[in-house]
């Protein structure tokens, strides 16, 4: 099937987020909620732990092992697995478009798009590496912040969090979700949205929301399997 034009009014709104990601860093356009009433939920973060046991009388403390810290970003246009594109994103390129970044080592972008009959999707996957875990939490906490009303993701790296945003121009509903990930001083985030041209309306919003999941599980694995130090 012939694949349309994009409408301005898209092409207008999404022109910002690519300004953005040529930057270097596309923690992009717009939050997500997992409450369909609202379409948000809230954070949390995960705290790091450390324990004190007693053997033979004597008292040690046990601590937990030392978090990795990541040296470089991982090629982000390798970091989702081809099936996973393919199903959040028919109709795109699985290779991926790199954005430019000023220094690779520390910040990479990929995004993925296309518009396959009247439904168009929208996937940005990105890694930034701090100089460490208090400065990556730190960005985290502000991050989250700045995106309230979103919620937490168990399970997802040291810290994860997601937020969901349906936006209206013109009578044309888009949905965005937003997923930001720490793990050590590394931090993950992904953006994907949504729209059909045909009936105006905007993909539900767990399909939003479990798509970016997904995609940042992906990435997230892509991470910990890559080059680290320390």
């Amino acid at each position: 099937m012939q694949s349309l034009p994009l409408p301005l009014a898209l092409t207008a709104r999404l022109l910002p987020v690519a300004v953005l990601a040529a930057a270097g860093w596309s923690l992009s356009s717009g939050p997500l909620a997992a409450a369909p009433a609202t379409d948000q939920k809230t954070a949390q973060g995960t705290p790091n732990t450390q324990g004190t046991q007693s053997t033979g009388g004597a008292s040690t403390t046990a601590t937990a092992p030392a978090a990795k810290t990541y040296s470089a970003a991982p090629a982000p246009c390798g970091a989702v697995a081809t099936k996973t594109i393919e199903s959040l994103v028919p109709g795109a390129k699985t290779a991926g478009k790199e954005i430019p970044s000023t220094d690779k080592s520390v910040r990479r972008t990929c995004s993925w798009n296309a518009l396959k009959g009247y439904d168009y999707r929208w996937l940005d996957v990105s890694f930034e590496i701090t100089g460490s875990n208090a400065q990556a939490q730190k960005s985290y906490t502000e991050r989250t912040t700045e995106k309230s009303g979103g919620g937490a993701v168990p399970g997802l790296g040291d810290s994860g969090y997601s937020v969901v945003n349906l936006t209206t121009e013109d009578k044309q509903q888009t949905r965005e979700g937003v997923v930001l990930v720490r793990v050590s001083n590394a931090l993950v985030s992904i953006t994907y949205n949504g729209s059909d041209f045909e009936t105006k309306k905007a993909p539900s919003t767990d399909e939003i929301n479990k798509g970016a999941i997904k995609a940042a599980k992906d990435a997230v694995a892509a991470l910990e399997n890559g080059q680290t130090k320390g």
